[in-house]
C-alpha cells in the first residue's frame, strides 16, 4: 500500500514526497477511521482525501460550500487525469443526468456537491445505490455557530452518520479554535475520530501592520510593487469597496470591486476574471474568498482591520497557497474600531455580543503588539511557536530603537491612579494630552494634576506605552465593554522606585517586496503567457495547467526533454502528455537564444533569498569584524535580532566573515551533537535535549556554524566521489 500511494502521488499529482502531516492522515483514512484534520491553508488538505479516493474501490463524496470552489477543484483534478465531477444548480438537467449515470456506473472517483443537495430525497436514494467509500467535508468550521463563517445549511450534515453509518467521514478545516474543533466533532457525531492538527503556521507569509494615515497612497505603492501579481484588498463596507476600487483604477491599477450588493452575474464575472488572470486586483468585502482556490495570490491587504483573528487568519490564508513568499498588510486605525462596535451593539444575544467584543479586542491587541505577530496569532489558536524571532513579520525584521520611557510611564501610571481606575486608555490619553472634549470637561478632569502634562507625545506613542505597561504588569486592562485601565501594586512601586523603563519599538518601516528568487524572469513571462493561452483554450483557470511554483522550477532547471520535464514539481503523467511538448519548445528556444543551461535536479529547485536594508547594514558591520555586542549596541538592537540577520545572510549564500564570532569550542562540542540528534529546523528540540543549558541566542548562532560544516562535508564528499553541483 505504501508503494502504491507514492506511485499514485507521482503519477497523478507530480510530487515525489508528501507535505508535513499528509501521509499520517492518508494512512488513517485508508485504515478505515473517521478523521478530523486541521491543516493550514496551503498545507495540502485536499490531497488528504483525493489520494485515498484513488486508492479505494468506490467513490468519494466531497461536501463543498461554494459552486466556484467545486468547479476549480474539479477542473484541476481532470487536468491531472482524475475522473471527477460536481453537481450543483449551475448545471443543466441533461448534465446532471449524465453525471448521475456515470456515478452509478462507477466511472467517477470524486463527486463534489453542496450540503443542501445531500438531503434531497432523490439524491439520498442515488447515494444509497452507489459504492460510497468516503465522505469528505471541506471547510468543516462552517458547521459551528462558534466559527467565524457559520452556515446553517451545514447543520444538516450531522445526519450523515445516521444515513451512512458504514461510510467513513473526514472533516477538514484550516481555521478552528479548540472550542470550534470540539463543536465540529460533536455536530458530525465523530466520537471516535482520529484528530490531526498540523498547526496554523504559514511560514511563507510576511505579516505586517501599518498605521492607516495616508493609507491609500501606501496601498497604491504596495500594489505597484506587485503589479504583475494577483492581490486582494479587503474593505469594511460595500461603499468603501467601490471607492477604493475606483480610485485604484483612476491610478492605472487593474482593479474591480466585489461585494454582496452587486448583481450575482457581475460577481461571478469579476471572480472569473480574477481567477483567469484577466484582472490582478480584487477589492472586496468578506463576501469574497472562500470559493477562491487561486494559489498564486501574492498580496492580501486589509484596508480596514477585520472583526476577529479567525477572520483575519482565514483571509490572509488566500495568500501564497502555493507555498511561495507572499505578503499580508493590515492598515490599523483605532477609529475603525467604532465601525465594528456599531454592529456589535446591534447583536441582541448578550453572550454572542460579548464574544464578538472579546474577538475585536483580540484583533486590536494583535495590531498594537511589539511582539512577533506570528507567535501572537499562533498562540491565539492554541498553537505553540517557540522561535523568539520568526524573521518574517514586521516586528521581527524591522529596525528597532530603544526608548527610555521612564518618565512618561510614571505620568501614565499616575494618571490611571488619579482617574480612580474607572476609565479606559483613550480617556487617559485625552487627559494626558490636554484634550478639551466635552466629556472630559464635564467630569472636571481638566483640573487633575496630570492634565496636559504629556502634550508633546502623540496619541499613538502613549497608547504604545500603555500597552507595554500592561504587558509588563504595571497596569491592568479589564475585559468589560469599555476596558478600564488600572495601576497594579507593581505599578505603584514603580512610581517610588529608581527602576528605568526601557523598551524596544519599531522604527517606521518601508514597504519592501519580501522575496528575491533566483529564476529566469524573462522565461517565466513567456511560460506564463503560454499557460494563459492554453488555459483560455480549455476554459479553465491558468493555475489548473501549472502553478507558479512549477513555472519557477522550469525557469531554474531549464528541462530539455520529457524525462527532465517530468521531474518538475507538479508535473504528473497526464500533464506531461497534454502540455509537456508545448512548454519544452518554449524553454528550449529561450535557452538556445540566450545561451543558458539549467541546473541539475539534485539541487534545490529554487533558491530563495531575502534582502533588506537593515540586514545589509549588519553585513557591513560584520565584515568590519565587529562583535555581536558591538553590532547590537551600534544598531540599537537586541543581539537576537543581529543573530537573525546573520542567519538570513547565511541562508542567502552570502560570503560573510563570521569566524570571529564563533561560539566557544566547548559550546560547539555540546551543541552540535544535539543538532545531529534533533535536527536544525526548530531550536526547541535541541534546547530541551540540552535541558536548557544553552540559551536560544547561542543555539541560533551555533546553528549557522553547524550548517556551514555540514555543507563543507557534503561538498568534500561529492568531490571525493567525482560528483559536483552547479
Amino acid at each position: 500500500m505504501n508503494d502504491q500511494i507514492l506511485e499514485l502521488l507521482e503519477k497523478y499529482f507530480g510530487y515525489n514526497k508528501f507535505r508535513p502531516g499528509q501521509r499520517e492522515v492518508i494512512d488513517s483514512v485508508l485504515a478505515g477511521n473517521d478523521n478530523f484534520v486541521l491543516m493550514p491553508t496551503g498545507g495540502g488538505k485536499s490531497l488528504c482525501y483525493q489520494l485515498p479516493a484513488l486508492a479505494m474501490s468506490g467513490m468519494t463524496l466531497v461536501v463543498s460550500p461554494l459552486i466556484a470552489l467545486m468547479k476549480d477543484q474539479v477542473d484541476a483534478l481532470k487536468a491531472d487525469g482524475i475522473s471527477a465531477e460536481f453537481m450543483n444548480s449551475s448545471l443543466s438537467s441533461n448534465e446532471l443526468y449524465r453525471i448521475q449515470n456515470d456515478a452509478m456506473a462507477g466511472k467517477i472517483k470524486l463527486l463534489y456537491v453542496a450540503p443542501e443537495r445531500i438531503f434531497l430525497d432523490n439524491f439520498k436514494i442515488l447515494l444509497n445505490q452507489m459504492n460510497l467509500s468516503l465522505i469528505a467535508i471541506d471547510e468543516a468550521h462552517c458547521i459551528s455557530e462558534w466559527g467565524h463563517d457559520f452556515r446553517p445549511e451545514y447543520r444538516n450534515l450531522k445526519m450523515l452518520k445516521q444515513f451512512f453509518p458504514q461510510t467513513k467521514i473526514i472533516a477538514l478545516t484550516a481555521t478552528a479554535t479548540e472550542k470550534v474543533r470540539q463543536d465540529i466533532l460533536n455536530q458530525l457525531g465523530l466520537q471516535n475520530a482520529k484528530v490531526f492538527i498540523s498547526g496554523f503556521n504559514r511560514p511563507n507569509l510576511f505579516l505586517r501592520v501599518e498605521k492607516k494615515s495616508g493609507a491609500f497612497e501606501k496601498l497604491l505603492q504596495l500594489l505597484k510593487r506587485y503589479k504583475d501579481d494577483s492581490s486582494i484588498v479587503y474593505c469594511f463596507s460595500r461603499k468603501e469597496t467601490e471607492s477604493v476600487a475606483e480610485n485604484l483604477r483612476a491610478n492605472g491599477m487593474n482593479a474591480l470591486p466585489y461585494h454582496a450588493g452587486l448583481d450575482p452575474e457581475i460577481r461571478k464575472q469579476t471572480q472569473e476574471k480574477f481567477i483567469r488572470d484577466e484582472i490582478n486586483i480584487i477589492v472586496a468585502t468578506i463576501a469574497f474568498g472562500m470559493g477562491v482556490d487561486k494559489p498564486n495570490v501574492r498580496l492580501v491587504a486589509h484596508y480596514t482591520f477585520p472583526k476577529s483573528l479567525e477572520g483575519y487568519y482565514q483571509e490572509i490564508g488566500r495568500a501564497g497557497r502555493d507555498g511561495l513568499p507572499s505578503e499580508c498588510v493590515l492598515f490599523f486605525s483605532r477609529g475603525d474600531a467604532h465601525k465594528h462596535e456599531y454592529f456589535i451593539n446591534e447583536i441582541t444575544d448578550l453572550n454572542l455580543q460579548n464574544t464578538a467584543r472579546k474577538k475585536l479586542r483580540d484583533v486590536i491587541e494583535f495590531m498594537e503588539t511589539n511582539d512577533c505577530r506570528r507567535k501572537r496569532i499562533l498562540n491565539y489558536f492554541g498553537d505553540t511557536y517557540n522561535e523568539e524571532n520568526c524573521g518574517n513579520c514586521d516586528s521581527c525584521v524591522a529596525e528597532r530603537e530603544t526608548v527610555d520611557a521612564t518618565e512618561i510611564s510614571r505620568l501614565i501610571i499616575s494618571g490611571a491612579i488619579q482617574l480612580g481606575g474607572r476609565f479606559g486608555g483613550g480617556h487617559l490619553v485625552d487627559v494626558l494630552r490636554g484634550s478639551r472634549n466635552k466629556k472630559l470637561l464635564n467630569l472636571g478632569h481638566d483640573r487633575l494634576p496630570i492634565f496636559n502634562l504629556a502634550n508633546t507625545f502623540s496619541t499613538d506613542f502613549l497608547r504604545e506605552v500603555i500597552s507595554e505597561l500592561v504587558v509588563r504588569g504595571l497596569l491592568t486592562k479589564d475585559a468589560g465593554m469599555y476596558p478600564i485601565i488600572s495601576a497594579t501594586s507593581s505599578g505603584r512601586e514603580f512610581l517610588t522606585g529608581t527602576e528605568a523603563m526601557l523598551f524596544s519599538r519599531k522604527k517606521t518601516a518601508n514597504f519592501e517586496k519580501q522575496d528575491d528568487e533566483e529564476y529566469d524572469r524573462g522565461l517565466f513571462e513567456k511560460l506564463r503567457a503560454l499557460r494563459k493561452q492554453i488555459a483560455d483554450s480549455l476554459g479553465v483557470p491558468p493555475f489548473v495547467i501549472f502553478g507558479d511554483k512549477s513555472l519557477r522550477e522550469m525557469c531554474w532547471h531549464f528541462p530539455t526533454d520529457r524525462e527532465s520535464f517530468s521531474r518538475v514539481s507538479g508535473v504528473g503523467q497526464s500533464k506531461l502528455e497534454k502540455f509537456g511538448d508545448s512548454f519544452l519548445q518554449i524553454i528550449s528556444a529561450y535557452a538556445a537564444e540566450n545561451d543558458l543551461t539549467g541546473r541539475p535536479f539534485a539541487d534545490a529547485p529554487i533558491k530563495i533569498k531575502r534582502k533588506s536594508a537593515t540586514e545589509e547594514i549588519t553585513f557591513e558591520l560584520l565584515n568590519q569584524k565587529k562583535s555581536l555586542e558591538e553590532m547590537a549596541r551600534e544598531r540599537k538592537m537586541a543581539i537576537s535580532t543581529i543573530i537573525n540577520h546573520l542567519d538570513n545572510l547565511a541562508k542567502q549564500g552570502r560570503e560573510i566573515s563570521i569566524d570571529h564570532i564563533r561560539p566557544d569550542e566547548t559550546v560547539c562540542n555540546q551543541v552540535f551533537p544535539a543538532f545531529n540528534d534533533c535536527g536544525v529546523e526548530y531550536l526547541k528540540p535541541a534546547f530541551d535535549y540540552l535541558n536548557g543549558a544553552v540559551d536560544y541566542d547561542t543555539l541560533r548562532l551555533a546553528r549557522i556554524f553547524f550548517r556551514r560544516e555540514q555543507e563543507t562535508r557534503s561538498t568534500t564528499h561529492n568531490m571525493e566521489h567525482g560528483t559536483h553541483s552547479t
